[in-house]
């Protein structure tokens, strides 16, 4: 499984909240797929299109595919950096990797977990449908598309 990250990687900073936090008061698994989310929205907004202008074409990207692999923890108050890459492009599919890291005193950052998701171009009855001709000439400045 390649979980390089093709530029531009994009990043973006997160403070972790106590409702992130488990039980044992560490970020809850689950929440790293929000960080995804966050950092995808946060780059696509950036260097793409926001969500808003994609659903306006009557076009869903929902998550068809996900993994993640933890190396550390994070915690409540905890300063994040999302990072996020454009690493492949389909006609009617992309996928995003994700890597997380804890900021640290002095500057040094901690390596926390990595992943990826997979979304697949579908129509408001969720049928797949090929990406918008405009939406693809945008997304493949960023990245080689394999058709």
């Amino acid at each position: 499984m390649n979980l390089s990250m093709p530029e531009p990687v994009h990043t973006i900073s997160y403070r972790v909240l106590y409702g992130d936090t488990d039980a044992a008061g560490v970020v809850y698994y689950a929440n790293y797929l929000r960080f995804f989310e966050k950092g995808r929205t946060e780059y696509m907004r950036d260097l793409v299109v926001t969500y808003h202008e994609i659903e306006s074409l009557g076009l869903l990207l929902p998550v068809i595919e996900c993994y993640s692999r933890y190396k550390a923890p994070a915690a409540y108050d905890d300063l994040l950096s999302i990072e996020t890459s454009l690493a492949e492009l389909k006609n009617i599919s992309c996928r995003f990797n994700y890597r997380i890291y804890r900021n640290d005193c002095n500057e040094s950052k901690t390596f926390l977990a990595k992943g990826y998701t997979v979304h697949a171009s579908v129509n408001r009855e969720g049928r797949l449908t090929r990406l918008p001709d405009q939406l693809l000439d945008k997304l493949s400045k960023i990245v080689s598309v394999t058709r």
